[in-house]
């Protein structure tokens, strides 16, 4: 997969699923290709165990990325950026907000009052003021975490599908343009590329549409 996306991808995204399959593996072999890695670990423990965690995966070759759940709160967070802050050069650290999945009733059985978008912008707000360099969240979030956090915050929009493909299990989706207008800076994309019939072309045609979007927006 990664080979047939060469010149296309921009990162290459290697999750708990891999991660756990294939360990620091996954990531070497890739960065040996010569892609850098968005590591989505999702890390959320007690402060001192994230800490560790995220200075083992700054370690790793090409990691640009790596993710840490914002409900952990702002200690762990701030342990976070403390663990790597003196590295002449450090992955952007970006914290999870609300799961693309998740709606307003998913957020109510887990004792989340609020809606999926008051939430997650309260949890950027909390991400910026702990020192972290972004967000992941939904495109129907991005445009008020773009004008609360200004315009050096990191967005980074999961849950990206191309109007002709499934939404599988999520629930917060947008296109890729509609994710690009809303201020994104990168784009998770997996399914619509991985489970096409030439995953190739179909990460050409969203990359297009993506170009296509920030000549519109300018």
């Amino acid at each position: 997969m990664a080979r047939q996306l060469r010149g296309v991808a921009g990162l290459f995204k290697v999750g708990s699923q891999l991660f756990t399959s294939e360990g620091p593996r996954a990531v070497e072999k890739l960065a040996g290709m010569g892609f850098g890695i968005f590591l989505d670990l999702k890390f959320h423990d007690i402060p001192n165990t994230v800490a560790g965690a995220v200075a083992a995966a700054a370690d790793l070759p090409k990691v640009r990325m790596l993710t840490l759940h914002t409900l952990g709160d702002a200690t762990m967070m701030r342990a976070a950026r403390d663990a790597i802050a003196g590295r002449k050069t450090r992955p952007a650290l970006l914290g999870v907000t609300i799961l693309t999945n998740m709606d307003a009733l998913a957020l109510r059985r887990t004792g989340i009052s609020g809606s999926p978008g008051s939430r997650a912008l309260a949890l950027a707000r909390l991400a910026k003021q702990s020192g972290l360099d972004g967000v992941v969240a939904s495109a129907h979030e991005a445009l008020a975490i773009r004008r609360a956090c200004g315009p050096k915050f990191l967005i980074v929009v999961p849950g990206v599908r191309p109007a002709s493909t499934a939404l599988n299990d999520q629930s917060r989706v947008a296109t890729p343009s509609q994710a690009i207008q809303a201020g994104a800076d990168y784009l998770v994309v997996g399914r619509p590329i991985t489970e096409a019939a030439n995953p190739h072309d179909a990460a050409l045609a969203i990359a297009r549409e993506i170009a296509s979007a920030k000549r519109c927006s300018r």
